[in-house]
């Protein structure tokens, strides 16, 4: 084992050149102005910039709104697969990796598709303000449904780890004999022990929102990811600015989840 660590070295070394150059070039496209010298201006004038504090906070109420969705959709069909059909677990596990398959433009042009025939057929039914509703640009909840859907392989996949770790039917068969109800058992029983899948599903569903473009682009929508673009257009030094701030931003959410994870064990170890 001992001749490989040079080698292990040398992958570490050129996977961190890998990551860290690209970003050093950006951290000095963003502070190094021709005949001015080292400023950070910057990164001074996000905040004021136009657009930026309303794109950023519906980023943030569309991440908001999938985390929620998301997981009350997975944690209760995932613990049901547990408890009793394993045998479909195969199944759930291709029909939640089918979104890594499908090209995000092959599945806006779907979505697209049913908006505009919806209004079209529907014009005269109560439906028809439901598709209204549904793309609402102050708050479009077709991006929240979409988005549900490019999140279900990484949820899936790290509930499903969570909850490999755990004996999910004898907590559950614990929890029943003491009175609890089947929500209960879930609640009180299976959730606590699943902290650290759910805060993983959480972060990375929020860095699929804080990131998505093709689809918002596409549907015509604003948040964060396509202000960025935008922005790019007439001011390349601040969108470089607002992506490596938003990169050191999920780097920093990463290490407090990796923190809490971490806390949460050492809590949950004996002695």
């Amino acid at each position: 084992m001992a001749r490989l660590n040079p080698w292990r070295w040398v992958v570490l070394s050129v996977a961190a050149l890998y990551f860290l150059v690209p970003l050093a070039a950006s951290v000095i496209f963003t502070v190094d102005v021709p005949g001015q010298g080292v400023t950070f201006d910057a990164y001074t004038q996000i905040v004021s910039t136009e657009g930026f504090v309303s794109s950023l906070l519906l980023s943030l109420e569309l991440a908001g709104a999938t985390i929620a969705v998301v997981l009350l959709l997975m944690v209760p069909a995932m613990v049901a697969l547990r408890l009793g059909a394993p045998r479909l677990r195969p199944v759930v596990e291709v029909v939640c990796s089918l979104p890594l398959v499908v090209p995000p433009i092959a599945f806006v042009a779907g979505i697209s598709t049913v908006l505009k025939w919806g209004p079209e057929h529907l014009s005269r039914t109560p439906l028809f303000q439901t598709f209204v509703a549904l793309q609402n640009p102050d708050f479009p909840f077709v991006l929240v449904l979409a988005y549900v859907v490019m999140a279900l392989p990484f949820v899936h996949r790290a509930l499903d780890t969570g909850l490999r770790a755990i004996d999910v039917p004898t907590l559950v068969e614990a929890a029943r004999s003491c009175g609890a109800s089947w929500p209960q058992a879930l609640v009180r029983a299976v959730l606590p022990n699943l902290r650290g899948a759910l805060l993983n599903s959480a972060f990375l569903t929020l860095a699929l929102v804080l990131g998505e473009f093709t689809v918002a682009q596409l549907l015509g929508f604003r948040p964060f990811a396509v202000w960025i673009y935008s922005v790019a257009g007439s001011q390349a030094q601040l969108s470089v600015a607002v992506s490596v701030l938003s990169l050191f931003v999920t780097w920093a959410l990463l290490l407090a989840l990796a923190g809490v994870g971490g806390r949460n064990r050492t809590a949950a170890s004996p002695g």
